[in-house]
């Protein structure tokens, strides 16, 4: 039976340090017409919810969460019987309009979508309604925990790297700035997957998960970066800088990594009046790309599962209860979570409805 309440957590108004009510009198969400609900199962808890919940970006619902597993109880009017009882997973693009000209290049861009945890309910709640074109049918043999990263962190890494396909060659050197954190170190596997030589940048603290993810080599944010790269890089620089976090520093230093015909790929978010500090003159002399990525496409998603699938990416993570959720919100404000922390709504376990 599918009850009528649900427990989910709520923010009332995102700001500064806010914290979340676990409340239980929130109404089930009934499927409307092309729509699924979802037992959820577990969430992902990423650092951009924090920054939602925080008020730092902008944030209309009260409900956060954007990388949750659950299965498919009910279906709307019109959904396709195939999905009943699936596992899937709900992603940070909860729709788009896939009608307008960005959306024939790439709907990931489109001006008209949604966002999970942004303007629409998300993950942080046991039962919750998707648009069935948008959810990741996830294979069976997954942990739903190992996934709920990838949902948003490793598909982000993916669609960031693939992105270079364009530009770059097997071989060719690839730097992530951040490289061991949450986003980083999928990226890492990831990139090593593509048959790039990656050179992670991080502090000395990352140095393990970096080369334990595969990373070709690691430099330390307190030697002199740029001049260890070129050393590493046969004197040119690196052939792509990915910068996976939001700090300016990162991007200061990123663009000076970047030989001839080198592209930079943003991916960190820093302070929305930040200026990439790279001139037209070296653009031309240079021939440097600058690249903006948000998220991956569906069949990016997959192509990231079957890499996971066959043992060759995995994500490190924290698994929490439902009930310590603003215990695990402070751990990411103080970045005290190893990995990615993904919060245990309801037992993986039991018997499915």
């Amino acid at each position: 039976m599918i009850p009528q309440l649900q427990k989910v957590a709520w923010v009332d108004v995102p700001k500064p340090h806010a914290t979340l009510t676990l409340r239980r009198d929130v109404p089930v969400p009934k499927p409307a017409e092309g729509e699924v609900l979802i037992k959820m199962e577990c969430s992902g808890f990423c650092h951009s919810d924090l920054h939602n919940i925080y008020g730092d970006l902008p944030m209309t619902t009260h409900i956060a969460g954007h990388e949750g597993v659950g299965r498919v109880v009910a279906l709307g009017p019109g959904t396709s019987s195939k999905l009943m009882d699936k596992r899937v997973g709900v992603k940070w693009l909860y729709s788009a309009c896939k009608k307008c000209p960005t959306c024939k290049i790439r709907y990931t861009n489109c001006p008209n979508q949604n966002n999970c945890g942004r303007n629409v309910p998300g993950t942080f709640q046991e039962y919750m309604v998707s648009p069935a074109d948008f959810v990741t049918v996830i294979p069976e043999g997954l942990k739903p925990e190992a996934v709920a990263p990838l949902l948003c962190a490793g598909v982000t890494m993916y669609g960031a790297l693939k992105k270079l396909d364009r530009y770059c060659e097997k071989g060719d050197w690839v730097v992530l700035m951040g490289a061991g954190g949450g986003l980083g170190h999928l990226g890492i596997q990831i990139g090593k997957e593509m048959g790039y030589r990656v050179i992670a940048v991080d502090s000395e603290s990352k140095k393990d998960i970096c080369l334990h993810s595969g990373a070709t080599a690691f430099v330390d944010l307190k030697e002199n970066v740029e001049d260890k790269i070129k050393y590493i890089s046969d004197g040119l620089g690196a052939h792509a800088v990915v910068v996976v976090v939001g700090l300016e520093q990162a991007y200061e230093q990123g663009a000076k990594l970047l030989r001839p015909l080198g592209t930079l790929v943003c991916v960190g978010l820093p302070h929305p009046d930040y200026h990439i500090p790279i001139s037209p003159l070296d653009c031309v002399n240079k021939g440097y790309q600058v690249v903006g990525s948000a998220v991956g496409t569906e069949d990016e998603m997959q192509e990231l599962l079957k890499l996971a699938a066959d043992g060759k990416v995995s994500s490190a993570y924290e698994v929490f209860d439902f009930d310590d959720i603003n215990d695990v919100m402070l751990k990411l404000e103080k970045y005290q979570v190893r990995g990615r922390a993904v919060l245990r709504i309801a037992d993986v376990g039991a018997s499915r409805l």
